[in-house]
Order: C-alpha cells, then structure tokens, then sequence
C-alpha cells in the first residue's frame, strides 16, 4: 500500500514553439534518424549504415536541442478524483448544454481545468484568455494538455 500511495500523477507536458522552420527540421531530422536506424539494423555489418545512422542520430539530437531552446513549456498535472468532480460540479451545464449530453459547461470549466492542473501557476484568468485569443487549434491543444491527463491511465486488468 505504501508504493501505491507514492504513485506519483500522471503529467502532460505542452510545447509551444513559434518557429516552424525548428519544428520542421527537427520532424525532419526525426525520418531521416528512422530511416538511417532501420537500414543500419536490417545491414547489421554494414559499416557505412551504421555511421549514416550514429550521424542521424547526432543530427536528431542538435534538432531536438535547438527545438528545445526555442520552445516553451506548459506542465499539467492529473488532479486527485475527488478535486476534478468538484471542479466538474462547480462548472454545470446550462439546461440546453445538459441536452445536448454535456457533463460540464463549455463555457467555464476549460479555463478552470487548465488553471487547477497547471504545474505553471497560470490562473483561471490567465488560462481563459489564452483559450480565448489563440486560434482554434492552439486554443483546442491546450484545453487537451489538461484535460487528457485528467483521462489518463496508468493500470491495467491483466490476466491472473
């Protein structure tokens, strides 16, 4: 019981990164390490392979390094059962939310999960405004960094 009760949550990490020509290298450099890694495996005493795919490797990691720096991070954390139905319950649907098959209002509860789940610090405040003034896509990807770790998973039924 100990060991369960240390379990640490599970945790979600956002990265936002402005500059597309990094994230394009770097998802560049990532297939081209794959590639090299699946040639150097499948040509085991191929030297050449094998070099082709340690300098791939090397070129993924100075990507991966320069994506790095020029990225910010959002944390979130998975909050205790309890908390998240509390929070859910403070944020109700509207009545023709609740008949449309929502269990929380759209409205409210994003800005008040992403803040509660925050690992930052952000605020109710500071996450509804940027839910609100980032496009749709950037908007819809962070309301998921903290709601699909509030989803997530860690056990599983085995057979015994």
């Amino acid at each position: 019981m100990d060991r369960l009760r240390r379990r640490p949550r599970a945790q979600n990490t956002l990265r936002i990164c402005d500059d597309d020509q990094l994230r394009q290298r770097f998802e560049e450099a990532e297939q081209s390490a794959q590639r090299a890694r699946f040639l150097a495996e499948a040509n085991p005493d191929d030297e050449a392979a094998s070099r082709r795919a340690a300098d791939a490797a090397t070129a993924l990691e100075e990507a991966g390094t320069a994506l790095d720096s020029a990225s910010d991070f959002l944390t979130f954390l998975a909050l205790p059962r309890p908390a998240l139905e509390e929070l859910i319950s403070q944020h109700p649907p509207t009545e023709q939310q609740a008949q449309e098959g929502a269990v929380f209002n759209p409205d409210t509860f994003p800005a008040a999960l992403v803040s509660a789940a925050s690992l930052d610090g952000m605020s109710r405040k500071e996450a509804e405004e940027l839910l609100n003034t980032w496009s749709a896509p950037d908007a819809n990807a962070l309301w998921d960094a903290g709601w699909q770790v509030q989803q997530e998973s860690r056990v599983e039924l085995g057979k015994g």
